[in-house]
C-alpha cells in the first residue's frame, strides 16, 4: 500500500486565463463526445461496459452530476458569482451515480448549459477569488474547506479523467473521438 504524503499539495500559480483555457477545452471535448455518441445506437450508449459508471452514457452522466455539485458549491462562495445565480435553485443530485439523462439528446442539452455556466464563471474569476477559501459540504454531509484555485483545478482535472475513460469506451465501441490533447487547442507562438 502506498503511504499518504504528509505535506498538503496545493497549486498556487494558476491564473484565471488558465481556467478560461480549461473551460474552452472542456466544452470542445464534450462536443466531440456528443458527435461520437451520435454514431452509436441508444442501446450501445447504455450498454454495460465494465466501466466504473457502467456505460458510456452512465459515465457522461457522472460528469454532469459532479459538475453540478461543484458548481452549486461554488455558487455559495461569498463572492456570489453572478453566472451561478440560477444553479442555486437546481435540485441537488442525490449521489455521484445519479442517472439523470437517459438519452444523448437530453445529456447534450444539459451539458451545453453547464459548459456555458462554466465559461461564464471563469470569465468572472479574479486572482483574489482564486486565493480565497471555499467552504462547502461533501455529499456525505462532512464539511470541506479548500482554496478555490485548488477546487477549480480538481474540477477540470476530474472532467479530463472521466472523458479519457469515455473516449476509451467509445474506441472500444468502434468510434474514434479524435485528438483529445489540451495542446490541440493551444495556439502556436510565432
Amino acid at each position: 500500500m502506498l503511504a499518504r504524503p504528509t505535506a498538503i499539495f496545493q497549486l498556487r500559480n494558476a491564473m484565471p486565463s488558465n481556467f478560461a483555457l480549461f473551460a474552452r477545452y472542456n466544452a470542445e471535448m464534450n462536443e466531440r463526445q456528443f458527435l461520437a455518441g451520435q454514431q452509436l445506437t441508444p442501446e450501445a450508449l447504455m450498454q454495460e461496459r465494465g466501466a466504473f459508471f457502467g456505460s458510456i452514457l452512465g459515465t457522461m452522466n457522472h460528469l454532469i452530476v459532479a459538475d453540478t455539485l461543484w458548481l452549486q458549491r461554488i455558487a455559495e462562495h461569498p463572492r456570489r458569482f453572478a453566472s451561478l445565480h440560477d444553479i442555486r435553485t437546481w435540485a441537488k443530485p442525490s449521489s455521484l451515480t445519479d442517472f439523470q439523462y437517459k438519452t444523448l439528446a437530453d445529456w447534450i442539452t444539459q451539458r451545453r448549459i453547464l459548459d456555458r455556466l462554466i465559461a461564464q464563471l471563469v470569465a468572472e474569476i479574479t486572482d483574489a477569488d482564486l486565493s480565497s477559501v471555499l467552504h462547502y459540504q461533501r455529499t456525505d454531509g462532512t464539511p470541506g474547506s479548500k482554496y478555490l484555485n485548488d477546487v477549480l483545478t480538481h474540477f477540470f482535472n476530474h472532467q479530463t479523467h472521466h472523458r479519457g475513460q469515455i473516449s476509451t469506451l467509445f474506441f472500444q465501441a468502434g468510434v474514434d473521438v479524435g485528438v483529445t490533447d489540451l495542446m490541440s487547442l493551444v495556439p502556436d507562438v510565432m
